[in-house]
C-alpha cells in the first residue's frame, strides 16, 4: 500500500514543484515593495519551495506579524528551534550559532501548499 501511494505522489511530483514555484513567485512579487523579505533560492539552484519563508528585520516585527496573520485566519508559524535548545539536545556540545540564532529570530513560514 506504500508503494502505491509513493509510485502515485511520484507521478504528480512535477506538478507539485511547478506549482510550489508559482506560488514562491507570486509571494516574491507580492513582498517586493514591502519590507518583509522574502526568502528566495541562491544563484545557480533551483528550489522546490518546499517551505516559503519571510525574513523580518526584528523579533517584535516577525512576531507582529504572526499575530496579525493568525488572527485573520491565515496559518503563518516561526520557522523553527534551534536543536540545542530542544530538551533532548541541551546538553550536547554546540558551535557558536549566531547565524542560526538571527534567522530563528527573524523568520516566518508562510503558507505553502501544493495545491494552487
Amino acid at each position: 500500500i506504500n508503494a502505491a501511494l509513493l509510485v502515485a505522489q511520484l507521478e504528480n511530483l512535477d506538478k507539485f514543484i511547478t506549482n510550489k514555484r508559482k506560488i514562491a513567485s507570486s509571494y516574491e512579487k507580492f513582498f517586493k515593495e514591502i519590507e518583509y523579505t522574502f526568502f528566495k533560492e541562491p544563484v545557480h539552484s533551483r528550489s522546490n519551495y518546499w517551505l516559503n519563508t519571510l525574513i523580518f528585520k526584528d523579533r517584535k516585527q516577525r512576531d507582529k506579524f504572526l499575530e496579525e496573520t493568525n488572527n485573520n485566519g491565515v496559518m503563518t508559524r516561526p520557522i523553527w528551534q534551534l536543536m540545542n535548545k530542544l530538551e533532548m539536545f541541551k546538553d550536547c556540545q554546540c558551535t557558536d550559532l549566531e547565524n542560526a540564532k538571527y534567522l530563528e529570530e527573524r523568520s516566518v513560514c508562510i503558507p505553502s501548499s501544493s495545491i494552487f
